[in-house]
């Protein structure tokens, strides 16, 4: 392979060394979401008999993205969303630089996986809320079907349906980035979700994890997921399947 083509990475600014940079639960939300949407399709295709399953599967997934949500405010310095949302003009430079072949070392996100982070969020927010509204029609009835008429739970399926796809193809974006940071510039970004720790700039890294913090901030994003189903209206008798 001809290396000659493309300029080589911008060096790492001297003094950079191996720090802690992704905390504890960062790593187990990025990991647990991946299982949870993959667990959530095999369920989907497997039929109606693994539709429970797939419902608990959303009800995570929902909660894990509020939890990621709460710890982008609260978590530590470079989970928040203030360190990695960039604007217009940041993403652009960034891009730019990319197709150049130059890219910087960043203890945290980039500007434009910053964005990808908050699209995929949404998407997986957006893919959970919709299938509260769902029914196959023979076992399984998201529970907040009742509350909607059936015109509004068409379009919900729909849109469950469509919402799917650009979420698979936002999967497929963020696999595809991994693998030519790697095959481009020899940056592995799978690692470092691994262990937490990366090149970063002295006092770039993160003394605490907030473990404590983080316990609450899943309780609190666990209780708001139980409210929204015990609080979903009971299905009329009349439409119970048997």
């Amino acid at each position: 392979m001809d290396h000659q083509k493309t300029d080589p990475p911008a060096p790492a600014p001297a003094g950079t060394r191996q720090g802690l940079v992704w905390d504890l639960p960062v790593r187990l939300f990025h990991w647990l979401l991946a299982l949870t949407v993959l667990g959530a399709w095999i369920t989907h295709e497997l039929g109606v008999r693994y539709m429970e399953w797939h419902m608990r599967l959303g009800y995570l997934a929902l909660g894990l993205v509020l939890f990621r949500i709460g710890w982008g405010f609260f978590g530590t310095r470079h989970a928040r969303f203030s360190a990695f949302l960039a604007g217009p003009k940041a993403v652009a430079a960034y891009a730019r630089d990319w197709l150049r072949g130059r890219v910087e070392t960043r203890a945290g996100h980039n500007p434009l996986g910053g964005w990808a982070i908050v699209a995929m969020l949404a998407s997986v927010a957006f893919q959970a809320i919709s299938g509260l509204f769902n029914t196959d029609d023979i076992l399984t009835t998201g529970p907040w079907r009742p509350a909607v008429s059936e015109a509004f739970a068409d379009r919900m399926a729909a849109l469950h349906s469509v919402n799917f796809d650009l979420l698979t193809g936002l999967i497929a974006l963020h696999l595809t980035a991994i693998s030519a940071y790697w095959l481009r510039f020899r940056i592995n970004l799978v690692l470092p979700m691994l262990t937490g720790r990366k090149e970063a700039e002295p006092g770039s890294a993160i003394v605490s994890q907030r473990l404590g913090l983080a316990l609450a901030v899943v309780l609190v994003a666990a209780l708001l997921v139980a409210a929204l189903i015990i609080s979903a209206p009971e299905p009329d008798p009349a439409e119970l399947f048997f």
